[in-house]
């Protein structure tokens, strides 16, 4: 979640203002983390679960993605919620593509890590090469932690990352409707 000072005007009504709307927004992002995180280990594990731990580390991932896209307007939510997906998706298909052919190798890694970074930079999305670069990593270890069946560790996070997106996307609106961002950020300026 980005602080910042909400406008000018905001800071010329004083800090009880600017501390209402830190709390508001606070409050928000916990509850929504709160909620991605039990959407995965409670919810979703009643449809497929690997084993606890992996729950427990999709919980995270959905709860990392939540706090990613929650942002303090429109404009800048949008370009996260972009940027995540973008990186999701590109990781979603090289880890799942690697993991049907190999195991995990650190060396397999690294090299899935750098040809995603050259493909990413050539689409001209080099802001997403961070992300997508910790996407791999993240599904590439928890398959090394889970081998059985490791191929299905991608598909896991990609419903994780999804849950947390939405939820992200739910607060950041919810947090906005409230007035919890400056007028600027609202107009698009």
């Amino acid at each position: 979640m980005e602080i910042e000072q909400i406008d000018t005007g905001a800071s010329q009504r004083g800090p009880l203002f600017r501390i209402s709307h830190a709390v508001g927004s606070a409050t928000i992002l916990a509850i929504a983390c709160l909620l991605s995180y039990w959407l995965i280990t409670t919810v979703l594990t009643r449809e497929y679960s690997v084993s606890r731990n992996d729950d427990l580390l999709g919980g995270m991932w959905a709860v990392v993605a939540t706090i990613f896209v929650y942002r303090s307007s429109y404009q800048k939510m949008a370009r996260a919620v972009v940027s995540r997906t973008v990186a999701t998706l590109v990781s979603f298909v090289a880890c799942l593509a690697y993991l049907l052919f190999f195991p995990f190798h650190v060396v397999g890694m690294a090299a899935l890590i750098g040809i995603i970074a050259i493909i990413l930079a050539l689409v001209r999305r080099t802001e997403d090469i961070v992300m997508a670069a910790i996407t791999i990593a993240v599904i590439l270890v928890i398959a090394d932690i889970s081998p059985k069946n490791a191929w299905i560790q991608p598909i896991l996070r990609l419903v994780d990352t999804a849950v947390g997106i939405s939820v992200g996307i739910a607060a950041s609106w919810i947090s906005l409707g409230l007035g919890l961002s400056s007028s600027l950020e609202h107009s698009g300026a």
